[in-house]
């Protein structure tokens, strides 16, 4: 099985920050975090919120938390959906 390997993490977090009209200084403040950097780091997908910073995020943005990872939701959907279909077929394999 290949092994997915996220470099980026993909996510709306620029887009719904945008459309609330919230500049990165302004989330860092709501969030009572000193600087923007995290912020950004998050936008830029080299790191993930925790999940409690996920939640404060989708309260902030008016979104529910999965519309923030939408892309990497439907990654791992696909991801998970091959191999479900190649142990099934190892299943299958083993039973004949």
């Amino acid at each position: 099985m290949e092994k997915t390997n996220y470099k980026k993490i993909p996510n709306c977090l620029r887009k719904y920050r945008k459309a609330r009209g919230f500049k990165q200084k302004e989330v860092a403040r709501l969030l009572g975090i000193k600087n923007t950097v995290m912020i950004s780091r998050w936008e830029t997908g080299y790191y993930l919120p925790d999940s409690l910073n996920m939640f404060k995020l989708a309260s902030i943005y008016r979104v529910m938390v999965d519309a923030l990872f939408i892309d990497l939701s439907q990654l791992l959907r696909e991801d998970y959906k091959k191999k479900e279909q190649n142990i099934l077929k190892s299943i299958k394999d083993n039973e004949n």
